[in-house]
């Protein structure tokens, strides 16, 4: 008999992990670990399994497709989540964001004309749409709940911003962009290697811009992350779990899954 669909949540450090963990627990007690190839382990829960990956899009690829492998059924979802930086005046100090694209900012070159995407060198893809469909669902479920959430894109960046400039640089590139972390786009690309849906979750911690340590609500996000995986757990997951364990084949699509279209290749590279 076939394992249900499940929900992969990936994480880069452990206390988001034990954040995103406390709020699957109030469904009921977590079900231990399981040991993956690399050294990562997951921790399982009713409908998710949380992993912690490590920091940076590259980590972050490497353990999702790790866990991804080693599935002995498909995933139904799989979700980045954590604690990120916000890009006022959208998404304030302590607001959940959810991407509606997640996007790799920082993957291209630079022009003496400007930056320029993998995209438009002809290597690849700089971006991962979310189904409107998943957005709409989640960002439903919090609203109901009390956690109005901001929507827009998440950029993923090897190199955390630092400077107003920076800031600026990225918002203008990015119009309605949410937040900025670093492991997103990473899970994104190991998700659609497998076919898989991919949203990606986070609390704001900080401000995107001039680096202010004293202004950092690290604490207040962990706890905001724990709500909202509390509510998604109670109100979106049951939605991934297959209703009739043993009757699906491998890769049926859940009530979340959907299609995930191939990259377009670049005729040539520029």
């Amino acid at each position: 008999m076939l394992p249900t669909h499940r929900v992969l949540i990936v994480t880069a450090v452990a206390a988001e992990a034990d954040s995103v963990a406390g709020g699957l627990a109030s469904a009921g007690p977590g079900e231990g670990e399981s040991p993956l190839p690399g050294g990562f382990s997951l921790r399982r829960h009713a409908r998710a399994d949380v992993l912690v990956a490590g920091v940076g899009p590259a980590a972050a690829a490497a353990a999702t497709a790790t866990a991804l492998a080693c599935a002995p059924a498909p995933y139904a979802l799989v979700v980045s989540a954590g604690i990120a930086g916000g890009f006022a005046p959208h998404a304030p100090l302590g607001a959940v964001v959810v991407a509606d694209a997640v996007v790799g900012a920082d993957l291209g070159a630079q022009t003496p004309e400007g930056y320029l995407p993998v995209d438009a060198l002809g290597f690849g893809r700089s971006a991962h749409p979310v189904a409107g469909e998943l957005v709409a669902r989640i960002s439903g479920a919090l609203a109901d709940a009390g956690r109005p959430c901001a929507v827009g894109p998440v950029l993923t960046v090897s190199t955390v911003t630092g400077t107003a400039e920076r800031a600026a640089e990225l918002a203008a590139r990015h119009p309605g962009a949410v937040a900025e972390a670093m492991e997103g786009f990473g899970v994104a690309e190991a998700a659609a290697a497998f076919g898989l849906p991919v949203v990606e979750v986070r609390a704001v911690s900080n401000a995107v811009g001039p680096r202010d340590r004293a202004a950092w609500r690290i604490g207040e996000a962990l706890a905001a992350l724990r709500d909202t995986f509390g509510v998604l757990d109670r109100s979106v997951f049951p939605d991934a779990v297959d209703p009739a364990p043993g009757t699906a084949a491998p890769g049926t699509a859940s009530p979340l899954t959907t299609p995930v279209p191939a990259p377009v290749e670049s005729e040539s590279p520029s």
